[in-house]
């Protein structure tokens, strides 16, 4: 079991940057992922990675402009933005598995409670 705390959300202008933290309660042994729910969407894949942190995917849409990290030690997950756009408007939720990276959500059983992420044109 781990409990998933994000935080870091906000307002942003376009061209702005945000930093999310996903807090981790537990081992640190999981594949960590964040996704993002748009209103009126699907929740999407945007960023995972591996346990030691040397693996890393993206949805095309982020690459160049977000970077997933963690931080084991201190069991928190990060997710950089950069250049930020109004398509990127969504919460934002990270999550657990065990296992290898996957992009598929129906396989991530641990979920956080979400982290407002406004993006003004």
């Amino acid at each position: 079991q781990v409990q998933l705390v994000e935080s870091g959300g906000g307002l942003v202008q376009a061209g702005g940057s945000l930093r999310l933290s996903c807090a981790a309660s537990g081992r640190s042994s999981y594949i960590m992922a964040w996704f993002r729910q748009a209103p009126g969407k699907e929740r999407g894949f945007v960023a995972a990675i591996s346990v030691s942190g040397s693996s890393t995917a993206y949805v095309d849409s982020v690459k160049g402009r977000f970077t997933i990290s963690r931080d084991n030690a201190k069991n928190t997950l990060y997710l950089q933005m950069n250049n930020l756009k109004p398509e990127d408007t969504a919460v934002y939720y990270c999550a657990a598995r065990s296992g290898i990276v996957v992009i598929d959500k129906a396989f991530y059983p641990y979920w956080g409670q979400g982290t407002q992420v406004t993006v003004s044109s």
